[in-house]
């Protein structure tokens, strides 16, 4: 919606004011700009200003899109999903990428801590635009899905993710929308189907 790329927009000019000006009233000018925002954010939805003041302070320095990469593992034509703690629904391993980490070190490291499983990442399947899709966040993100090769191990949960199974493509259970959605499914199942499909990417 035209409100959220508004916001958005605003909390970008005033996050790169704040983190290069050396001006006082500058700096007071971006901060102001950081409230509108909030009250942007605040009246169109159930987010309190404070809370959201809270979180903009966090995200010091330049504003980037964070990375969030997934893991899709294939035994028997099955696709490994896990519980998500939080929502209750389903979704490919996998989570925020952390500092000092590869990519193929973080999404095998994910892959591990919520499934069981260790695996080897060999080819990333598609790269996605995450606030492309329902529900929308305010911080832009960029998902990263790989397809990976089991290597050892049985489904075993952890503390986030509370059971953790292979399921048939045709009978999925409740995804996750903002982790694992339809579209990131069909697109692995494409590239099982044709080994040199190109990388999806939007």
């Amino acid at each position: 919606p035209q409100w959220l790329s508004l916001a958005r927009e605003i909390y970008t000019l005033s996050q790169a004011g704040l983190a290069y000006s050396k001006n006082d009233f500058d700096l007071e000018r971006y901060r102001r700009l950081q409230e509108i925002s909030a009250e942007i954010i605040s009246g169109q939805s159930a987010l309190e200003k404070e809370a959201i003041l809270e979180s903009f302070s966090i995200q010091a320095g330049y504003p980037t899109p964070k990375v969030d990469v997934r893991g899709a593992v294939i035994r028997a034509g099955k696709i490994l999903l896990v519980q998500e703690i939080t929502d209750g629904c389903w979704s490919l391993p996998g989570g925020w990428a952390d500092l000092g980490e590869s990519p193929q070190e973080m999404v095998e490291r994910e892959v591990l801590e919520e499934s069981g499983l260790t695996v080897k990442a060999r080819k990333v399947v598609a790269v996605y635009d995450a606030n492309r899709v329902d529900p929308l966040e305010f911080y832009h993100a960029y998902k990263v899905i790989f397809l990976c090769e089991c290597i050892s191990g049985e489904p075993t949960p952890s503390y986030e993710t509370p059971d953790v199974r292979f399921f048939d493509p045709a009978d999925l259970p409740p995804l996750s929308p903002f982790r694992t959605t339809p579209r990131i499914i069909a697109e692995i199942f494409a590239h099982l189907a044709d080994p040199a499909r190109p990388t999806a990417f939007d």
